[in-house]
């Protein structure tokens, strides 16, 4: 069966990244949820998406920017929720047995955080969640610090259309084949490519994202992938439960 995993805690459901969001996700029987991680110079590591702060809260400027103090007092856009940190989500899915999908996000500058995996491998690690968590990322760099520092840590490569442009599809997947357990390829590539890419990454570590349809998801949920990531998962559940699924 297809895992279904909840996208920025379900985005088009509830306020992305929310602790609100996270915790109606629950309530669903998804398989795993995906959310992302910045660090600030303050030294906290916050679930947000993006690296700046004017899209999905009533702040602005670099999220690594924000202070601590501020943090606490700033809410997202439509919502009385605030930015949650790592501790608080990690928390909230301990007594689960969803994965944890926790992607390693990059600056406003476009680099890889310091210190970012290592931080991550021990909060991860003190919540007791190493076997259901998978880090993700963008960047084979970053994938292979994950694994020099936590071999035993699964990890999932992000790969789309600007990447394959870039290195070329094959030669791209090659490099991330040695760094990632899985690959999670966006639809429209996956789609386009499909016959190149599961000739060189097996059903069984390969994920689309993002289907967000009736008819996006009833096609993914017939090709035998591993996982679909949706920012709708209720219908995604329907779709997986419904007889022409």
């Amino acid at each position: 069966m297809t895992r279904i995993i909840g996208h920025r805690g379900a985005r088009n459901l509830w306020p992305e990244n929310s602790l609100t969001g996270f915790r109606n996700l629950l309530e669903l029987p998804v398989e795993g949820v995906e959310f992302d991680i910045h660090l600030t110079k303050a030294g906290e590591l916050l679930v947000i998406h993006d690296p700046t702060l004017d899209r999905t809260t009533e702040g602005s400027g670099p999220v690594e920017n924000l202070a601590a103090e501020a943090r606490r007092s700033l809410r997202l856009k439509d919502s009385q929720d605030g930015i949650p940190d790592l501790d608080s989500v990690l928390a909230l899915f301990a007594d689960s047995d969803m994965e944890l999908h926790i992607e390693l996000k990059d600056s406003a500058e476009g680099r890889p955080y310091p210190g970012l995996a290592a931080r991550v491998l021990e909060a991860v690690g003190r919540h007791g969640l190493q076997d259901r968590s998978i880090l993700t990322s963008f960047t084979p760099d970053v994938l292979a610090e994950i694994r020099r520092l936590s071999p035993t840590t699964q990890t999932l490569n992000s790969f789309h259309t600007p990447t394959a442009e870039a290195e070329g599809l094959e030669p791209a997947l090659h490099t991330r084949n040695a760094v990632a357990d899985l690959i999670a390829v966006e639809k429209s590539l996956l789609d386009k490519h499909w016959a190149s890419i599961v000739a060189l990454v097996p059903l069984d570590r390969l994920g689309v994202w993002v289907p967000n349809t009736e008819a996006d998801l009833r096609y993914w949920l017939n090709r035998g992938l591993r996982q679909i990531t949706t920012d709708d998962p209720v219908l995604a559940l329907a779709t997986r439960n419904s007889p022409a699924a």
